[in-house]
């Protein structure tokens, strides 16, 4: 019993705030486009300057030209536009972005992450990771809570090339919603079913209620 990958989405959906200009990166993080939001606005930002986008296209409805950061062919919102990436990141390095919600390897209790380069890895793209992390108000990060091996990914300190330090807001896995609190992540939420005992079971730091 844990949350899917749509309902992690719905999550950290339910933490946007209306008025939000809201950055969807990579993977995972698209999903929350397609969350109901209720009567709440919130323009969604996507680096390669999509802004104001909604859920993905019906089948057969697509625009080939159109696409998110995970280029999954989008809709557009009444008033949305396109520009190109250096207003794009003028928008991010402006400080206008309240919440970006990325994907990562780990997270860390003391609010880094690393989510740009994997362990034995030769080179390793950051993209626009971090410009996000250094200039959106808040990180909020969405990934597995364990490796497949079963190694947690939710650390007392990132063990990975590290993306940006002390940054990250909330984080959603399949098991629940936590907060890093400098030695230990809070818990906000648990995914139905997930116990306590196993969400500390499975991560590699305290995990406070």
């Amino acid at each position: 019993m844990s949350w899917t990958r749509p309902q992690m989405a719905e999550r950290i959906g339910r933490e946007l705030q209306d008025g939000w200009i809201v950055n969807l990166g990579v993977g995972m993080p698209t999903l929350v486009c397609d969350v109901d939001l209720g009567d709440r606005e919130v323009t969604f930002h996507a680096e390669n300057g999509v802004i104001g986008f909604g859920p993905v296209a019906a089948p057969g409805e697509e625009d080939v030209n159109l696409v998110d950061a995970s280029r999954r062919h989008v809709t557009l919102n009444p008033g949305a536009a396109i520009v190109d990436h250096a207003d794009s990141f003028a928008l991010i390095r402006g400080g206008r972005i309240d919440v970006t919600v990325l994907g990562s390897y780990e997270a860390a209790a003391n609010g880094d992450f690393a989510n740009w380069k994997v362990k034995g890895a030769k080179g390793g793209v950051i993209g626009g990771a971090m410009d996000l992390a250094a200039s959106a108000k808040r990180v909020f990060l969405m990934l597995e809570h364990r490796m497949r091996d079963g190694t947690p990914r939710l650390l007392a300190r990132c063990t990975l090339p590290i993306t940006a330090r002390g940054v990250v807001t909330l984080v959603v896995t399949e098991m629940g919603l936590f907060a890093p609190t400098g030695e230990a992540f809070k818990v906000h939420d648990l995914a139905p079913g997930v116990s306590l005992d196993e969400v500390r079971a499975a991560t590699a730091c305290p995990v406070t209620e």
